[in-house]
């Protein structure tokens, strides 16, 4: 939003007379709503130095919120939403900072004759209008940014690539199996294929919630990538529902080894590494 400037520094003029009144009753405005999450100390702080690159824009003439002479604006206000948005503050409580500023403008304003005209006021709220938007772009940008990496390091963390038995891994799944959560299981599973030289891996789906066409496609794609590692992969965890399931919807696995439980595929494995178990017989006093 661009406003035209006649006189090159009365907002500025204007915004400086008595800038420590004005910067007090814009910390105090502020500071209501957010509830002690942030110290009076740390406001005045962030609030002096937009106050003084603000002043140092405006004093430029221009009104133009998109004019080079406000890129230092843009960058404290976009660091100031960032730094709100990765410690959980709500869009209000990020954006009050700025329009309470147009309220303590007002009110000092208000409270002097002669010091200010009409139009220097609607000047100075149409660019606070501005501000707030710019505000509140960032935080969405950031916010989102924020919940991405969280959903990446919560993939992380639901798939796990266990170590079972010397050359044999497991996957273990819980919850909804999509393209992007597949697209890690195969990464961490390839990966840990490379780094152990194991040739059994086992894909168990107990927790998965349900198993479709899709999930099937998902499942058939991670075995293929292990196989091309060199590694024989089994399902397990195929519970009697969903094995129906399955049947409904023609789903083949084609050769694909597939187990009951994961316990049966571990045994699977071991004994396809060469390792016999053999239950040890109680001894007898």
């Amino acid at each position: 939003m661009s406003v035209d400037a006649g006189d090159t520094d009365s907002l500025a003029v204007l915004l400086s007379k008595d800038a420590d009144v004005l910067i007090a009753r814009w910390v105090a405005l502020t500071s209501a709503p957010l509830r002690g999450k942030v110290s009076e100390a740390e406001l005045t702080r962030e609030c002096r130095e937009l106050f003084d690159t603000l002043v140092a824009a405006v004093s430029t003439g221009s009104r133009d919120f998109q004019d080079p002479a406000f890129v230092e604006v843009r960058a404290a206000l976009e660091e100031l939403s960032r730094n709100r948005a990765r410690l959980g503050f709500t869009p209000s409580e990020t954006v009050v900072g700025v329009f309470a500023l147009k309220r303590a403008m007002l009110e000092t304003s208000g409270q002097r004759t002669g010091d200010t005209g009409l139009r220097e006021v609607i000047e100075f709220t149409l660019l606070l209008d501005t501000l707030g938007l710019w505000t509140f772009e960032c935080y969405a940008r950031a916010r989102e940014e924020v919940i991405a990496q969280q959903a990446e390091q919560l993939l992380e963390l639901t798939t796990p690539v266990v170590r079972l038995w010397d050359g044999v891994l497991a996957v273990p799944l819980v919850g909804t199996l999509d393209s992007a959560r597949t697209q890690v299981v195969m990464e961490k599973l390839l990966e840990a294929l490379v780094e152990t030289g194991a040739e059994q891996a086992i894909v168990d789906i107990t927790g998965v919630l349900a198993v479709d066409t899709q999930v099937a496609q998902h499942l058939l794609k991670t075995v293929m990538a292990a196989r091309l590692m060199g590694a024989e992969c089994t399902i397990s965890g195929i519970r009697p529902q969903i094995a129906q399931t399955i049947v409904e919807l023609g789903i083949e696995f084609g050769d694909i080894t597939t187990k009951a439980s994961l316990a049966d595929a571990l045994l699977y494995a071991m004994r396809r590494s060469g390792v016999d178990v053999v239950r040890k017989r109680a001894q007898v006093g």
